[in-house]
């Protein structure tokens, strides 16, 4: 019992360097639910104001997908009114917390159709910012919508006291 007692002495009586920096990171980490929330709205103002553009002069819309966009597949007309629904509606549910991850999806392949499918047609599409909306995207998908969410809210109402 004595070799005990002296061998918590000795491992508490060591210098611990980084625990300045790992307390820190825990006190950090209460901030997580507001960086969820900012990230939601990020992906929101990113896609949801794409949207109401195309939406504000549809004749415009549609002959930037019959002419320029040329997505593969699609009618331009068809296109168009999925992209525009997913940029609003997805991203309105993303900015909500609800059903996020599923929401991420569709909005990440219209940020994957930009940056490879219109980038590879067109330098101008082939920019830094399709990726980072990819991360964006792709953060929300992994770790979902955070605490401040509908999602959570609805978790942990299903979830048995």
């Amino acid at each position: 019992m004595t070799t005990m007692l002296l061998a918590e002495t000795m491992n508490t009586a060591r210098p611990r360097p980084l625990a300045g920096y790992f307390a820190l990171g825990r006190l950090l980490e209460h901030l997580a639910p507001l960086t969820d929330l900012l990230l939601r709205l990020a992906v929101f103002r990113i896609f949801f104001w794409s949207g109401l553009a195309k939406l504000d002069d549809w004749s415009s819309t549609l002959l930037l997908f019959e002419n320029e966009y040329n997505v593969p597949l699609l009618p331009h007309a068809l296109a168009a009114a999925l992209a525009a629904s997913a940029e609003l509606g997805a991203s309105l549910l993303v900015l909500i917390g609800l059903l996020t991850r599923l929401a991420a999806l569709p909005l990440l392949g219209i940020a994957l159709v930009i940056q490879f499918v219109l980038g590879a047609a067109d330098p101008a599409y082939n920019q830094l910012q399709h990726y980072l909306w990819m991360v964006l995207l792709l953060t929300l998908i992994a770790r979902g919508p955070g605490a401040w969410s509908l999602d959570a809210w609805l978790e942990r109402r299903s979830t048995p006291a």
